[in-house]
């Protein structure tokens, strides 16, 4: 596979060491301060690798609807709008976005969607999630991927952390509760609460190359696939 990657903090560090161990060749890397020459570049590679930041996208998305190569993003902290503009580039390319690319958060994603229609109606829900301290946005873009498996209608409000007075916990809210500290590479829990019992599901990841190794293998599914906006679950799960 030869790819352009976006992004040279941590886990592009990681994804080209890893892609490179793996026989995959890299035809440019673009970090934020040399980004423009993107835009230079004609159709160089089989698939663009975002791991950058959202102020990275309108760059990305023209070199996308110029040349039509496949992009797989993992950049987390975009706005709704940022959102709507990174699938509106399905019509020009295959695009896959997720938050998290790792296996077992796309199981535990698939077991929300299955046990949170039993549990919503008499069980109190909660989400935490633990990061390093150096991760700049919160909630984590796998906490929202999980809010969305858990309530894909929309019909729980969320409540960010609690202060204060707040009253008696109402039947609608979902709290999230962000945690920052150290190294850590990722943990998420969702919590129900019912009545005299607690079932609680956790994920965590002991380093990034979970997320590394997951994303090179999607960036190798792409190349190939008629335009549009692919959804890593059902790629996954044969749908």
């Amino acid at each position: 596979m030869r790819y352009i990657l976006i992004g040279r903090g941590k886990m592009g560090r990681l994804i080209q060491e890893t892609a490179q161990a793996a026989g995959d060749e890299a035809e440019a890397v673009f970090g934020r301060n040399d980004l423009d020459r993107l835009g230079k570049l004609g159709r160089a590679a089989d698939v663009v690798i975002d791991f950058s930041r959202p102020e990275a996208l309108p760059e990305i998305a023209s070199y996308i609807r110029r040349t039509g190569t496949p992009l797989l993003s993992g950049t987390t902290g975009y706005t709704a709008a940022q959102r709507a503009q990174l699938e509106s580039l399905g019509a020009s390319a295959p695009v896959l976005w997720s938050a998290n690319f790792s296996l077992g958060v796309a199981v535990l994603c698939r077991a929300l969607s299955v046990v949170s229609g039993v549990l919503k109606p008499d069980f109190d829900v909660e989400l935490t999630e633990t990061h390093h301290n150096q991760k700049e946005d919160a909630p984590s873009g796998t906490a929202r991927l999980l809010l969305e498996a858990l309530d894909p209608a929309h019909t729980l409000r969320p409540v960010y952390g609690r202060e204060g007075n707040t009253g008696p916990r109402r039947k609608d809210e979902i709290g999230v509760h962000a945690l920052r500290g150290g190294s850590v590479a990722g943990t998420h829990t969702v919590h129900f609460f019912g009545p005299d019992e607690e079932l609680a599901f956790t994920h965590r990841a002991a380093s990034r190359q979970i997320f590394v190794n997951g994303a090179l293998h999607m960036a190798r599914l792409l190349p190939g696939r008629p335009n549009g906006t692919y959804d890593l679950q059902k790629i996954l799960f044969g749908e």
